[in-house]
C-alpha cells in the first residue's frame, strides 16, 4: 500500500476528521505502512510503548495471558481504528500483545514523539484523544462490571449484540456480521469456556433466535435475544 493511499484512508479515521489538507501532509511525512500475516504479532507485551498503531485492513486482537496460561482477549480491533495509543498517556513498556487474526492485515505507525508533536499543533485533535483514552476506560469499567454481575450466558449475549452493532449488516428486523474468531477466542473475549460458549450458542439457535457457521452469525431479531 502506497502512503497516498494510505492517507486517504486516514482521513476516514474519526479522530483525523476535519483536519486540513497540510495536516494530512505532515502525517503523510510520518507514517510507516506495514502488512503481517495471521497471528504475527504488531507487538508484544514488555515491547517499547514507542508507536501508535492506525489499522487499515483486517483484524487484530489484544490479549494478555493469564498466571494459569490462559489467554485473555481484551478487544478485538477493527479498520478503521487507532490502537497502541497508552504511550500518549505515560507507558512506557506493553501491558499487552497485539496479534493479527486474519491473513490480509494492513496498518500504519506512527511514533509516538511525531504524533505529540503533530498534538501540539492541534488543539482539537487533542481533545479527540482525550475523548478517546476516556471510552476506552468506560468500557474497561463496564466490562470489570459483566464479569462480577452477569452470568456466562448474559455475556456471550452482549458480545454478540455488541459485535453486530458494531460491524453488522442489517436486514429487517435481523442482523447479520462476519468475524474471524474461533469458540475459544470468544469464551476468551467474554471470561468463559470454549463448552459454555459452545451450548450457549446451540441453544440460542434451537430457540430460533440466532443462526450460525464458522465464520458469520444471523441475529433473528435484536430485541427479542435475550
Amino acid at each position: 500500500m502506497k502512503s497516498n493511499a494510505a492517507i486517504e484512508l486516514l482521513r476516514n479515521f474519526p479522530i483525523f476528521e476535519g483536519l486540513s489538507d497540510e495536516y494530512f501532509k505532515n502525517l503523510e511525512d510520518v507514517i510507516t505502512i506495514q502488512k503481517t500475516s495471521r497471528f504475527s504479532e504488531l507487538y508484544g507485551m514488555g515491547d517499547p510503548s514507542d508507536k501508535i498503531y492506525f489499522l487499515l485492513k483486517g483484524t487484530v486482537k489484544t490479549c494478555t495471558i493469564s498466571n494459569d496460561g490462559r489467554e485473555v482477549i481484551k478487544t478485538v480491533i477493527h479498520p478503521v481504528s487507532m490502537f497502541g495509543e497508552l504511550g500518549l498517556v505515560g507507558e512506557k513498556h506493553r501491558h499487552e500483545s497485539a496479534v493479527a487474526m486474519n491473513k490480509d492485515v494492513a496498518f500504519c505507525t506512527i511514533s509516538i514523539q511525531a504524533f505529540q508533536q503533530l498534538m501540539r499543533s492541534n488543539h482539537s485533535l487533542c481533545l479527540k484523544i482525550l475523548n478517546m483514552v476516556g471510552k476506552r476506560l468506560l468500557n474497561v469499567e463496564q466490562k470489570l462490571e459483566s464479569l462480577i454481575f452477569k452470568d456466562a450466558r448474559a455475556r456471550i449475549i452482549d458480545f454478540l449484540k455488541d459485535s453486530a452493532n458494531k460491524t453488522g449488516r442489517r436486514v429487517g428486523y435481523e442482523m447479520l456480521f462476519k468475524h474471524c474468531l474461533t469458540q475459544q477466542d470468544i469464551a476468551n473475549l467474554t471470561g468463559t469456556s470454549r463448552q459454555t460458549v459452545t451450548s450457549v450458542l446451540n441453544d440460542l439457535r434451537k430457540d430460533n433466535l440466532i443462526y450460525f457457521n464458522r465464520n458469520t452469525i444471523l441475529i433473528r431479531d435484536m430485541g427479542k435475544l435475550s
